[in-house]
């Protein structure tokens, strides 16, 4: 079996951290099967649609570096839709109703009131093509519902939560299409998964029962069903779900300097039993990714944790990879010097600010004063050439008889205007000899 995964989001909005996570995990199952992962836009929502975050979409998933291997769009596909619901109806597999919202919902709270389940009636199955022609004459349209088979119990093997069963009998029929003539979701999806020779659904928790739905769907048009995967909601690090969860995405990690590679290797492994690392090849995370691994528990999303990673991240990303984004004149001697004391790869401007100067001055009292001076007449000496760190401190611990800190920070301080950072081993030659002597000349 050719394994193809698709992620399928509605152009309504942009990508949040839950999308995301669901696109990755199916990039990843399909990358680790050698098989194929789509993007399909779920845009049969003519109102609410957008083409700009289509594009925002495909932006997304490029910045993660999750590719699609192809792309469709349900508003290209309503033929299909349309001969597959004529076949349905005319297996009556789907049938007409016309109850408005409002009788619906009387309905519901008779039931419940009488300790039933809120569940559809079927009352547009008793209808005579009579009462039908009588809706028509008086210009109501239908909405379609797809009829369930009550004596075909539902049961399937999640691939994360195990054993699966639904009594269809306890189940409303979904509706299917409203009497506009737009559809829902659940049947173009289905009909979509079908024709696509999706072999895995991967989706969130939230679309149990959905699935146990589309399963008869699946059988009604004649059409294996794939393998399903349900995966625990996200959750926020105070252990509920968070409204923040719904709007953090993309242009909120870029905006804090979250790098791609963080992103795919913290929702790569939450809410597994594997502990979260600093991966940056996504090859690691495609050869570890097992749905056996998954836990039923709300997957727990710390945006700490994902802060700590990122500068994880940072301190392995080659030269090659930030290039781009580094200052101008920061070569690679300049980012492999620098990197270890960053967070976030924007940092490292001000870093090179340090090497190009003017840096802060210092005020040292006089013991130091003269200490400097001495420095500032031996690096007038040394051979830059070699290591000069080494050699100015060498030769300085010689003529002053200082050692550690009273050596060692003046001279940073001096240097660079601060007290801590990069190994001056490294920095002192980015800094140059010119610039070290006029930093080190503070009289």
């Amino acid at each position: 079996m050719t394994v193809i995964t698709r992620f399928a989001p509605s152009p309504t909005g942009q990508l949040h951290v839950g999308n995301i996570r669901t696109a990755l995990h199916n990039w990843l199952w399909a990358r680790k099967h050698g098989g194929r992962f789509v993007l399909r836009i779920d845009d049969t929502d003519a109102e609410r649609s957008e083409e700009r975050f289509v594009e925002a979409i495909r932006r997304d998933l490029g910045w993660l570096g999750l590719v699609p291997d192809g792309e469709e769009r349900q508003s290209a596909r309503f033929a299909l839709y349309e001969a597959r619901f004529e076949n349905l109806r005319a297996a009556g597999r789907v049938y007409p109703a016309y109850e408005t919202a409002q009788e619906l919902d009387l309905k519901r709270k008779i039931q419940l009131g009488r300790g039933l389940p809120p569940i559809y009636d079927r009352a547009a199955l008793a209808l005579t093509d009579a009462d039908r022609a009588q809706y028509a004459a008086q210009g109501i349209a239908p909405h379609w519902r797809f009829r369930l088979d009550h004596d075909a119990p539902i049961e399937w093997d999640d691939l994360i939560r195990g054993p699966q069963h639904f009594d269809p009998a306890t189940m409303s029929d979904p509706v299917v299409r409203r009497a506009d003539g737009s559809w829902l979701y659940m049947l173009p999806s289905a009909i979509d998964d079908a024709e696509m020779a999706i072999s895995h659904v991967v989706r969130g928790e939230d679309h149990v029962s959905n699935t146990a739905l589309q399963l008869q769907m699946f059988a009604a048009l004649g059409a294996p069903p794939p393998a399903f995967a349900h995966e625990a909601l996200l959750t926020g690090s105070e252990g509920k779900l968070s409204k923040r969860l719904g709007s953090l995405g993309v242009d909120a990690f870029r905006e804090a300097g979250i790098e791609p590679e963080a992103v795919r290797a913290l929702l790569a492994r939450i809410g597994t039993s594997d502990s979260v690392e600093p991966i940056v090849e996504a090859d690691a995370l495609v050869d570890t990714f097992d749905f056996a691994r998954f836990g039923r528990a709300p997957a727990r999303f710390d945006e700490e944790e994902l802060r700590a990673l990122n500068t994880r991240i940072v301190h392995q990303l080659p030269y090659d990879r930030v290039a781009g984004a580094l200052p101008a004149g920061m070569d690679a001697a300049g980012w492999e010097t620098v990197r270890p004391n960053l967070t976030r790869i924007a940092d490292a401007a001000d870093w090179w600010h340090v090497v190009e100067g003017p840096v802060a001055a210092t005020e040292f009292d006089p013991d130091d004063r003269a200490f400097l001076a001495e420095a500032h007449r031996i690096a007038g000496t040394i051979d830059w050439a070699g290591d000069p760190w080494h050699a100015l401190t060498g030769d300085l611990k010689a003529a002053t008889g200082r050692k550690g800190k009273p050596l060692f920070l003046p001279l940073r301080r001096a240097l660079t205007g601060r007290d801590s950072g990069p190994d001056m081993a490294q920095l002192l030659p980015l800094i140059g000899r010119e610039r070290a002597l006029e930093r080190l000349a503070i009289n």
